[in-house]
């Protein structure tokens, strides 16, 4: 009788002293997630990260928006621009979509300017024509080809690096240029460039 209740003990024993292990180790194995500062300027890698996106947005749109003659251009009317996708030169792959929208999105909140978007125009084709096709439609309320405005101007971008490296050091240099052309005249009303440079020591 006895043996049997030590054994018993024993058993319960090893049960919980085995649980307690298991939970240890899933809570050491288990991974945390917590929020971060969007606007945080640690770098953890050489590679264009988020931080360098909204440095590069806000440097590029204070710039265009502080030029005088750009100033003197809006300031009686809000031109029309067509926000060309920023053009990737680098080896990486870069989310330049997320760094397009930023520029556009920080111009259009300035109440500058007025935006095209060339983007959604097959969404757009779809919408106008089964407005038209449809039957479902008022015909006096229905949008027609032909009526959109055009854009005036067109904000090109581009983003290149230099890459060198060492047994010890890697050395990235980072330029992104950004210009406004003039769609009539051909003319660059502006253009002004962003260098990020980022070392990474052994």
């Amino acid at each position: 009788m006895e043996l049997t209740i030590m054994i018993k003990k024993r058993v319960f024993l090893l049960t919980l002293i085995s649980g307690g292990l298991v939970a240890a180790l899933v809570s050491c194995s288990s991974p945390t997630v917590k929020y971060g500062d969007p606007t945080s300027a640690k770098p953890i890698s050489t590679d264009f990260g988020s931080n360098d996106l909204q440095q590069t947005a806000n440097s590029m749109v204070n710039s265009m928006l502080t030029f005088p003659p750009v100033v003197e251009l809006t300031r009686n009317r809000r031109p029309i621009i067509e926000v060309s996708k920023v053009n990737n030169k680098t080896m990486q792959h870069i989310d330049t979509q997320s760094l397009t929208d930023s520029i556009r999105t920080k111009l259009l909140r300035s109440g500058k300017f007025r935006f095209t978007d060339r983007s959604s125009d097959k969404q757009t084709i779809e919408e106008i024509r089964a407005q038209q096709e449809s039957g479902l439609n008022d015909q006096n309320t229905v949008t027609q080809f032909g009526q959109q405005y055009s854009a005036e101007f067109i904000l090109v971008s581009n983003l290149s690096e230099i890459k060198q490296r060492n047994e010890d050091v890697i050395d990235v240099y980072y330029k992104f240029t950004m210009s406004l052309k003039n769609l009539k005249t051909g003319i660059l009303e502006w253009s002004d460039e962003q260098e990020i440079r980022k070392i990474k020591e052994r």
